[in-house]
């Protein structure tokens, strides 16, 4: 914790978030990165015409087979607009979805009425539960706060699995740094050998059917295969809310009620977890990402920030939910939930590789084969 904390005089972060500093004017280094992707990945004319130019290739690169790409889905805004947007544009997607067996029945919904009424196949890849389920007892056990870093880990694998059977070169993901911002390196690491190391050390049960993302086969699926992620939002003037109401009104999709919460484990961590865990409140990301972008005001972002949530019976109902499911009593819980807190320092990952080949890395992302936003966070020198 920070002795004096500075406010940034543009977003809602603080000296408290990790990684920070800030320049002579006030404003910090993640609204820096924030305005360099900005000026690469433009809105207005240009950046429709880069958009144009990338449905292009991909309807090109596509021609004589079943699919053109692969657009990861979870149910939620980003993806299921993004699955809109692609039919629109007249491309043949087939959308990939990781069932991790912890959906919501909204989220299992709306994934069922996007791909039906857009006439879009779905590839699902289901692990198995027992299995999953000790991999999250094993993050919790960990001390760590990334515990729904395996699902994350999951849907880049399984996005990568449906373009080597299909033979598709391009994976459109559905992120937007304009409402989502880049979180953090120290709110959010993850690789596939963090996912082994904690495994390895509190795992009860063999990691069989989970599908992990080792380097060697991410390097092979970006070098031999040369399979591009590419994030079509960046140059989008995307608005979550216009969003919603039309995937409403044209698909029966149904709001679930928040930044990632139309997975029961991934709202336990958003709604529960880390704010009572760790003390981290996650709006503060999205907040901050709109006021950067002009969708929101700072006085209005500090204002709904400011009020704070409450636990709603739903949050506690969820709660014992995912308190029963993982097995735990009320006293073993209690006690995972008050233990010493520890990082992904304390484990084996591929940080440091991945800070060894930073220069492969940007080569990587030249070539859209890794995001832009991958290079800047976990190439970086951690301090």
């Amino acid at each position: 914790m920070a002795n004096h904390q500075i406010t940034c005089r543009r977003c809602l972060y603080d000296s408290n978030v990790p990684g920070i500093s800030f320049n002579a004017s006030g404003t910090c280094n993640y609204c820096a990165q924030i305005d360099q992707l900005s000026e690469e990945y433009p809105l207005g004319a240009e950046g429709e015409r880069k958009l144009q130019e990338l449905v292009e290739r991909i309807r090109e690169e596509g021609r004589g087979r079943k699919y053109d790409c692969v657009v990861g889905v979870s149910g939620g805004c980003d993806s299921s607009y993004l699955l809109y947007r692609m039919k629109q544009f007249g491309l043949r997607p087939i959308a990939a979805h990781y069932d991790n067996t912890w959906n919501s029945s909204t989220a299992t919904s709306n994934i069922r009425n996007i791909t039906s009424k857009l006439d879009v196949d779905l590839y699902t890849y289901v692990v198995d539960n027992k299995e999953y389920d000790d991999i999250y007892r094993s993050f919790l056990q960990a001390g760590v706060l990334e515990l729904d870093a395996p699902t994350d880990i999951g849907l880049a694998t399984v996005q990568y699995m449906a373009a080597e059977k299909y033979g598709v070169k391009y994976i459109i993901e559905g992120h937007s740094f304009r409402t989502e911002g880049v979180s953090p390196l120290g709110w959010a690491y993850v690789d596939g050998k963090y996912i082994q190391s904690v495994h390895r050390q509190f795992g009860k049960l063999p990691m069989k059917t989970f599908p992990n993302l080792w380097l060697h086969k991410q390097l092979k699926w970006m070098t031999v295969n040369r399979f591009k992620r590419v994030r079509p939002l960046y140059y989008m003037d995307y608005n979550k809310e216009a969003a919603k109401e039309l995937m409403s009104r044209e698909l029966g999709w149904q709001w679930y009620g928040g930044h990632h919460l139309e997975n029961r484990i991934s709202a336990f961590c958003h709604l529960y977890f880390l704010p009572v865990r760790f003390g981290y409140d996650m709006r503060l990301l999205g907040y901050s990402a709109l006021v950067r972008s002009g969708q929101m005001t700072r006085e209005e972002a500090i204002r709904e920030f400011e009020d704070k949530p409450h636990f709603k019976p739903e949050t506690l109902e969820l709660v014992e939910f995912v308190r029963k499911r993982l097995g735990y009593d009320e006293a073993e819980f209690e006690r995972l939930m008050t233990q010493p807190i520890k990082t992904y320092r304390d484990y084996e990952t591929y940080k440091r590789t991945f800070e060894r080949m930073r220069w492969f890395f940007w080569l990587m992302y030249k070539m859209e084969l890794v995001p832009k936003s991958f290079y800047m966070k976990f190439t970086a020198k951690q301090k």
